[in-house]
């Protein structure tokens, strides 16, 4: 299977990116007239006390973080779509280099407004005029204690232009550099190997495959781990820095700081879920006897445990499929959903230079995109629902919020997109039989095996790099991988083979460069799992409230937020409700292939 270029996708596949900018001459306008104007903002300095000159200043503010956001999302989308094309680089570096001139000429607004008293802040965001950036100035009450000097701030933005330098490495090398040794798979065919290749043959029915896309995968990782272990420390030193410099006590603390949730939701989840371990080894040891292996090794956990009910199908079934299981949520919700499919949000197949992985983004004005890489697997179908989960979500919060309040916290990022992935499992089971239920069974076990506990796993060894980096050690390949390995032997048990290449898998995950993000995951899950229920049990009546969740953006905390929904994470109810679905998911996958005998599925 040879990967196609990009001109030779079809046009009905692609995203619009025309939409943001007709053309990149569009672009370039856009680029030089806010080059031009964003001078201006400089001009209030010194000013903002008088409540015009502030309310001005605030509104250029928008204005030209509005047109960055275009520039940069477009340049960006487009480098995503061939890494190797220098063009979209070199835009994207411009993107870059006037986000930062542009933070460093508004430095001097927060120190402005953080010498304001409390009381005169708390004035300003009680007014109508400024309703739009109440947020913005309570923040600023929340803040005043981590605000720094005007000078101080101008160096920390200054920072900004070398400060993502490490993720910008890791991209350019996981996207265009890395080489993996190309796989034979079961029909004597030579498959070049990918990132979506690699999701692909590691649910092949041979053993022998999957071992060889394996290797392939972290042998090219680990060919390269000195290197990659360096940037990834460079990248954990930048957050204590950053940390350290406004009087945080970790890298943790100033993160969740940063989106206002309480440190001890963090810890809540790695106590929840490490109480469910054992139920987590026990699916591991029924996976075995399931496959019937003799030795269970890391690559045997993808493969479907039934192999005559894998729901693995072409992409326009796939988007019907999900958008029959998203009708639960009601005639409106449906409508927009079916026109991400046909005006330009999604960007479908894999091409040559493509960015791996999925996502959504956009910018305030304009529909959200969403970019995948579809090869058609069962995994594949739900990353869908996934990601148009995330995409609605912007959708609703952009339409009811002005732009200074529509963004959401990373925190309640992924449970819209999680409640989807519930919402299509759910259906699916609905009509499922014989060995079709026993793969939904096991596939919304694997939902939480890597949703709720890899993603929890990911999360502590984020926090021991972090603690490493915070006493001083060294963080070394060896270090790093050693601290990985046994994490992988915590949370799976005896029943698997811990191969020795396992180690470095930590060295091929993208989000360890957004530090302290893959935890939302796991959390983002949890609340599904109450959320969809209830969409489920209750209908249009708790959908309403489901409709302020994804209709509030920023404009609460996002505890508060989570709240609308019903559904409060400084309490145990949603994660035990979520171990005791997981419990109960396997009870009934463990009865079914009892009660089959016990022959391999």
């Amino acid at each position: 299977m040879k990967l196609k270029d990009r001109k030779n996708i079809p046009q009905e596949y692609k995203w619009r990116l025309e939409d943001i900018f007709p053309d990149n001459e569009a672009w370039e306008e856009c680029f030089f007239a806010l080059s031009e104007r964003m001078g201006r903002i400089a001009s209030y300095k010194g000013k903002l006390a008088d409540e015009d000159a502030l309310f001005e200043c605030l509104t250029l503010s928008t204005s030209l973080s509005h047109d960055l956001g275009k520039l940069y999302q477009y340049a960006r989308m487009r480098r995503d779509e061939d890494s190797r094309v220098s063009l979209y680089q070199g835009m994207t570096d411009r993107a870059d280099n006037v986000a930062v001139k542009l933070s460093s000429l508004s430095a001097f607004i927060m120190p402005e407004l953080a010498a304001m008293s409390t009381e005169k802040l708390r004035e300003l965001a009680g007014k109508k005029r400024f309703s739009d950036y109440s947020v913005t100035l309570s923040e600023i009450v929340r803040n005043k204690a981590i605000i720094l000097s005007d000078k101080e701030e101008t160096l920390l933005r200054e920072a900004g232009i070398f400060a993502d330098n490490a993720d910008e490495v890791f991209t350019m090398f996981d996207n265009a550099d890395v080489k993996f040794a190309p796989v034979t798979d079961d029909k004597g065919r030579e498959v070049e190997m990918s990132h979506g290749n690699y999701a692909l043959l590691l649910q092949n029915p041979s053993q022998e495959v999957r071992r060889a896309a394996f290797e392939s995968m972290f042998e090219a990782y680990r060919d390269h781990i000195n290197t990659l272990a360096a940037n990834y420390a460079g990248n954990v030193k930048k957050d204590w820095f950053f940390a350290k410099i406004r009087g945080f006590r970790s890298s943790m603390e100033r993160s969740m700081f940063a989106e206002n949730v309480p440190p001890t939701c963090y810890g809540k989840l790695l106590e929840a879920v490490g109480k469910g371990t054992k139920a987590m080894h026990r699916y591991i040891a029924l996976r075995r006897r399931m496959l019937g292996v003799k030795e269970l090794n890391m690559y045997d956990l993808h493969v479907p445990l039934v192999d005559e009910a894998k729901l693995a199908m072409p992409y326009e079934k796939a988007v019907e499929t999900v958008k029959s299981a998203l009708e639960v949520m009601g005639k409106e919700y449906s409508d927009i959903l079916a026109s991400a499919f046909t005006d330009g949000w999604i960007d479908v197949f894999e091409n040559r230079g493509k960015k791996s992985g999925a996502y959504s983004w956009g910018c305030y004005g304009v529909h959200p995109f969403v970019l995948l890489n579809y090869t058609g697997t069962s995994h594949d179908v739900f990353t869908i629902a996934h990601e148009l989960g995330h995409a609605m979500h912007s959708y609703f919060s952009n339409a009811s919020q002005p732009e200074e309040k529509a963004g959401y916290e990373i925190f309640v990022a992924e449970i819209a997109s999680t409640v989807n992935e519930v919402l299509l499992l759910k259906h699916l089971l609905k009509t499922a039989t014989g060995k079709t239920r026993t793969y939904l069974l096991s596939y919304y076990l694997d939902m939480f095996r890597t949703t709720l506990f890899r993603q929890t796993m990911f999360a502590e060894f984020e926090a021991e790099a972090h603690a490493m980096a915070e006493k001083g050690e060294p963080l070394t390949a060896d270090a790093l991988s050693s601290a990985y390995y046994a994490l992988n032997k915590k949370y799976y048990g005896r029943a698997v083979k811990h191969n020795d290449l396992i180690r470095y898998e930590w060295a091929r995950i993208p989000h360890f460069y957004s530090s302290f993000y893959v935890y939302k995951y796991a959390t983002g899950l949890t609340a599904a799992v109450t959320i969809a229920d209830n969409i489920l049990e209750r209908g249009a009546e708790y959908f309403e409230k489901y409709r302020q969740f994804l209709s509030a953006g920023g404009s609460l905390p996002p505890l508060d937020i989570l709240r609308l929904a019903e559904v409060d994470l400084e309490t145990d109810a949603p994660y035990e409700r979520a171990m005791k679905e997981f419990a109960a998911t396997l009870d009934a996958l463990e009865s079914d292939f009892n009660k089959s005998g016990g022959e391999k599925a």
